[in-house]
């Protein structure tokens, strides 16, 4: 007898609160492993987005009793750099001697044992990122951004700051540098012997994924770079993580196939140590992102993902023989090696994301810690589904459904669920089947959920990736629309109660596919672009072109612009909105989310703005995180009329009858 109680979709009580989603959680960011200890940064919403580096102690030595992470970033220090403005490689770790850049003035720190964060490098508009250590020259080499104007008339235009590659001196703090002349730079890399670094660089319109080229350089005795020399990349090649195994060859991975494969440099010839239709590499929207790391000269312990789904394996290099090592997971990346076992971040559809270490002996796995260590029962959860549906052109896309599901509630006979459509951000970016609160939250209540990784994500090689050329606002909407007509068809969700929602890049994916199509009956812009022309002019140098592969390059094809900017075509949006924006947003400024309201409030839609102080691109304050979501299930409980299993703080929705 089925004994759950019968309740309309979107109305189910659920364990999972915002609270829950918000509480005791993290996001892990870089390890980092020193000796036998294993570090990593993690950015806190409980501590206002806080970025506290954490130590592992002693990881591969036996201990009694259970051991607890420990906080080194004593507060208020915060152990994030904005180095491109997204940041990534935050710190370095040196025979326990920690580095690491300070997000409010962007100088480095030197914090030493049990000690006080210490500054390294001097006061000014300067931001550093993707640490190296120099033994030989007792010094960091790192990725430098400079803000200052050379005319001492304070800082220079976000268009015009100046990347290169710098030492930072360990003795006194001067920096000096030893790459320069390209747009940007990334992973520096020292040989084993500490005579050669290898790096990355790469120039406008290009963005790491489209195109960067491999470098390696030869240190004269005076420190300086005196010959380098053009390894790969360049000519539509994308390279990827440059590291020197143990015996010093150089490996990278490229995608000069089509799809991102390991490769190494030695005796001056490129040779591939794996040829796979498999992606064993990122975008590089932050630093120090890797998928491969080296058990001994001839065997790499490495990830990588195939139709969305993320694998282990052991790469034996003399015999190029790939063998996968069996976990748990779907998503894996940045492992590291500490002794004999590895240490990576993971996420399955019933775990979220940790960081867990294998011994690669005996095959025990740790989780050393969790995004996420609330306890939620996993029969509450929603198990994805992988899908494959027919978009445009006769071409196929990609995403995982999670049908609403709670063992408590059951829907009335012959009723159909709402579906939110979440387009992730980017674009050129990916999601993951791993489980995630948030998502729970929406399935929990009684909604199903299609998380798209439309044409331009990564994951599926380079040719799916360029779908997305020229296509931005065209393809990805087409497949976010498409992939909730096919759920339709097959009869699992409402058709007049379909919601779509993304943040930043899936923003602009939400608010196009809300003017443009007339698929979605309300949905939820999360720091979304509105006006792709401002974005073109006003955002900071990483981006800066990265609009020119995605519509068109500007001015030349402004028409372009203006015919994909939902602001200019508010005359064919007939839903309702609700924008979120943080007021410190630099990527994606606050007069866009702040115009597109005031033209949806003009014509009578049902509309709100929730504006939040202090916040920047992407929450990271638990208390803002938690109104939102609150906030955006209020909005759709008055847009699709059910009720509310729990009373929140009702938003202010203009409009509303």
């Amino acid at each position: 007898m089925d004994k759950r109680q019968v309740a309309p979709y979107g109305s189910w009580k659920s364990p999972i609160t915002t609270d829950m989603v918000v509480a005791r959680s993290v996001r892990l960011q870089q390890i980092v492993v020193d000796g036998t200890d294993i570090y990593w940064n993690e950015s806190r919403p409980a501590e206002a987005g806080r970025y506290v580096i954490v130590r592992w102690p002693e990881a591969d030595a036996a201990r009694p009793g259970d051991v607890l992470p420990l906080d080194v970033t004593p507060p208020p220090f915060n152990a994030r750099t904005t180095v491109h403005e997204y940041g990534g490689g935050d710190f370095i770790v040196v025979g326990g001697q920690v580095y690491f850049s300070n997000f409010a003035d962007q100088r480095v720190y030197h914090q030493s044992a049990n000690g006080d964060p210490v500054p390294l490098t001097a006061e000014g508009d300067v931001r550093y990122a993707d640490y190296a250590f120099d033994a030989r020259q007792r010094r960091l080499i790192c990725v430098r951004e400079d803000h200052r104007d050379p005319s001492g008339q304070g800082t220079l235009p976000p268009g015009q700051v100046v990347n290169t590659i710098a030492a930072i001196s360990l003795d006194d703090g001067t920096v000096h540098e030893l790459v320069s002349g390209s747009d940007f730079y990334a992973t520096p890399r020292l040989s084993p012997d500490g005579k050669r670094l290898a790096w990355l660089s790469w120039n406008h319109p290009n963005m790491p994924w489209d195109e960067t080229e491999l470098w390696v350089g030869d240190f004269g005795g005076d420190g300086q770079i005196v010959t380098a020399r053009h390894i790969a990349g360049g000519c539509g090649e994308s390279i990827f993580q440059p590291e020197w195994s143990p015996d010093g060859v150089l490996h990278f991975v490229s995608d000069r196939t089509g799809w991102w494969n390991l490769y190494r440099w030695q005796n001056e010839q490129v040779e591939p140590l794996s040829q796979m239709e498999a992606e064993f590499g990122l975008p590089l929207w932050v630093f120090h992102q890797s998928t491969y790391t080296f058990e001994s000269p001839d065997s790499i312990i490495c990830c990588y993902a195939q139709n969305g789904v993320w694998h282990l394996a052991r790469l034996d290099t003399s015999h190029s023989r790939l063998e996968t090592i069996p976990v748990p997971y779907t998503f894996i990346t940045s492992p590291k090696m500490c002794g004999r076992s590895v240490v990576f971040k993971a996420g399955s559809p019933t775990e979220s994301l940790a960081i867990v270490k294998l011994n690669l002996r005996d095959g025990k796995l740790e989780t050393l810690r969790r995004s996420d260590e609330t306890a939620i029962a996993a029969e509450y959860f929603s198990a994805p589904e992988t899908i494959e549906f027919p978009t445009e052109n006769g071409q196929t896309a990609h995403a995982f459904f999670y049908p609403p599901h709670n063992p408590d509630f059951r829907a009335p006979d012959g009723e159909l669920p709402p579906l939110l459509v979440i387009s992730h951000g980017g674009p050129t970016s990916a999601t993951h089947a791993v489980l995630s609160l948030n998502t729970q939250f929406w399935t929990s209540r009684g909604f199903g959920v299609l998380d798209v990784n439309y044409g331009g994500s990564t994951g599926y090689g380079r040719a799916y990736r360029e779908r997305l050329r020229g296509q931005w606002g065209i393809v990805d909407v087409d497949d976010c629309a498409n992939g909730a007509l096919y759920l339709v068809q097959q009869g699992r969700v409402d058709g007049n109660r379909l919601a779509i929602r993304g943040g930043s890049a899936g923003g602009y994916t939400t608010l196009c596919a809300l003017t443009f199509r007339q698929v979605f009956k309300t949905g939820a812009s999360y720091f979304g672009v509105s006006d792709a022309e401002a974005l073109a002019k006003e955002t900071h140098k990483f981006e800066s072109h990265y609009l020119d592969g995605l519509i068109g390059p500007y001015p030349a094809r402004r028409d372009l612009y203006i015919e994909r900017s939902p602001i200019h075509f508010t005359e064919r949006l007939s839903c309702p909105l609700i924008l979120f924006q943080g007021l410190e947003d630099k990527i994606v400024p606050p007069d866009q989310a702040e115009l597109m309201y005031e033209a949806v409030r003009s014509k009578g839609l049902p509309t709100a703005y929730v504006a939040f102080e202090g916040e920047q691109h992407g929450f990271r304050r638990a208390e803002t995180i938690k109104r939102a979501l609150e906030a955006e299930l209020y909005f759709y409980s008055k847009i699709f009329g059910f009720e509310l299993s729990e009373p929140v703080e009702p938003v202010p929705i203009d409009n509303l009858r």
